[in-house]
């Protein structure tokens, strides 16, 4: 039987119709998008709105949502926090004096990038064995290593916190580094990315006379550029936030990160300053801020490299 040709006419409120619901549909997603975006944002906003509020009204009920009064005075303040110190550097005849909140500063940035360096060296060595190396139980071994991702990182609290004092590196800087010289997640993310390059260049290679140093230094690393810059930042982000394992590894005031140096911050007269406390929060957060829209791309591509197929 022959289908019947519909005149032209006669679509156009079907069409319409079929328009205006496909609107309403996109007004929908979008009212749920900007609800999810306000609501996951607020926190940060509410981070600087109280840091930019007088210490009274921080406590104000109800409180503020936009300062009435804005001031820069909390920052001024956290600037002086946790008092003075002297500090010894190599290249230098004399001490050096610092506000401490400087020194937890600088040791954040430090500690940061020192992990995330050694993060991207050991990560890309294991990533790489598991990846392009045939071992009798590698695949077992790569099983195991991703089995670690489901133990809480408080269960191993305790036995690294004695593996460390026993090694006389009880409140040091190289305490602080080495429970994290590699990690699970970098391990994965880049074995996934290693496993899509094609192994003839590798034979290329090899042909050409490289040994496996040279295979990995110059071959597979320049190609995993996009897989190390997500490693580096999903590390660098990391370390930059961590605050359990720097809490109970160090207590000297010199060696604080900013995170726990402020948990140790209670001033005001009646008890803890959230104006201050806000303020280096802000501090703190600024530097990831900027990370992330200077390498927002790399985060998206870091959420579809653990799906490459191996």
């Amino acid at each position: 039987m022959a289908a019947k040709n519909v005149p032209y006419a006669d679509l156009m409120p079907l069409r319409a119709r079929y328009n205006r619901r496909l609107d309403i549909s996109k007004l929908l997603v979008l009212i749920l998008l900007t609800t999810m975006a306000v609501v996951s944002l607020f926190p940060l906003y509410w981070i600087f709105a109280t840091a930019l509020t007088p210490a009274a009204s921080t406590v104000k009920i109800p409180p503020e949502l936009i300062p009435a009064h804005p001031t820069l005075d909390n920052f001024f303040e956290i600037a002086k926090a946790g008092g003075m110190t002297t500090i010894e550097l190599p290249f230098l005849a004399e001490p050096l004096r610092i506000q401490r909140v400087w020194l937890w500063l600088f040791n954040t940035a430090l500690y940061a990038v020192v992990s995330m360096v050694v993060h991207l060296l050991f990560d890309s060595m294991a990533a790489y064995a598991l990846a392009k190396r045939r071992f009798p139980g590698a695949r077992p071994l790569f099983w195991l290593i991703l089995a670690a991702i489901m133990i809480p990182p408080q269960v191993t609290l305790i036995p690294l916190f004695f593996l460390v004092r026993d090694m006389g590196l009880n409140n040091t800087f190289q305490g602080l580094l080495l429970p994290g010289l590699a990690d699970v997640i970098g391990i994965f993310l880049l074995k996934q990315f290693m496993q899509t390059i094609p192994s003839e260049l590798e034979e290329a290679a090899r042909i050409d006379g490289a040994s496996e140093w040279q295979i990995y230094r110059l071959v597979v690393m320049p190609l995993s550029v996009p897989a190390l810059a997500v490693t580096a930042i999903f590390a660098f982000q990391r370390y930059w936030n961590n605050f359990l394992w720097p809490l109970v590894i160090t207590h000297d005031p010199d060696l604080f990160t900013l995170q726990v140096g402020l948990s140790y911050i209670q001033n005001g007269e009646f008890g803890t300053n959230y104006g201050l406390l806000m303020s280096g929060a802000a501090l703190a957060a600024l530097p990831m801020i900027v990370v992330f829209f200077a390498f927002q791309k790399y985060f998206v591509q870091g959420l579809r490299i653990g799906a490459i197929k191996g």
